[in-house]
């Protein structure tokens, strides 16, 4: 095994004080109990995430796949892979805009509707749960200048 001399390549004393890491680890801790309440109901998190932003996104306006992948910051191709599997469970139908042949509409359908008002008190009782030592609105806000 090849040894080096760690702090002459790292400015943390170990992992535990990267915040970089630090990160990595809570986003996986608080993934895998998210995984497992949304599992409760059949549904993923990115699927979760696709079906929330929509159902608050169609409330002003329909947007296309894109325009919900570029709001969710998830992969275009991914995005229409995930949105497929919600038309399958009828969550959503993709429709075409009249004079725009190209681009898909995804829409909340009833069912759909009805699984988005399970989902987010589940969702939001579990972030209030998981984040409840630090104050919500300071989380936002981090993670917010984190974005921008």
């Amino acid at each position: 095994m090849k040894k080096f001399e760690w702090d002459q390549i790292s400015q943390f004393k170990g992992p535990e004080e990267s915040p970089g890491f630090l990160l990595w680890q809570v986003t996986m801790k608080w993934r895998r109990l998210l995984e497992a309440a949304l599992n409760g109901i059949g549904l993923t998190h990115p699927q979760f995430v696709l079906l929330a932003s929509l159902g608050w996104l169609n409330q002003r306006e329909l947007v296309s796949q894109i325009e919900l992948a570029r709001h969710c910051k998830m992969d275009v191709a991914m995005t229409s892979q995930i949105l497929r599997t919600l038309e399958k469970k009828r969550f959503i139908v993709r429709e075409l805009k009249e004079g725009n042949e190209r681009s898909k509409f995804p829409v909340v359908t009833e069912m759909g509707a009805k699984m988005i008002a399970e989902a987010i008190p589940l969702v939001e009782a579990l972030d209030r749960q998981f984040f409840e030592k630090l104050e919500a609105t300071q989380c936002v806000e981090i993670f917010r200048k984190l974005l921008s």
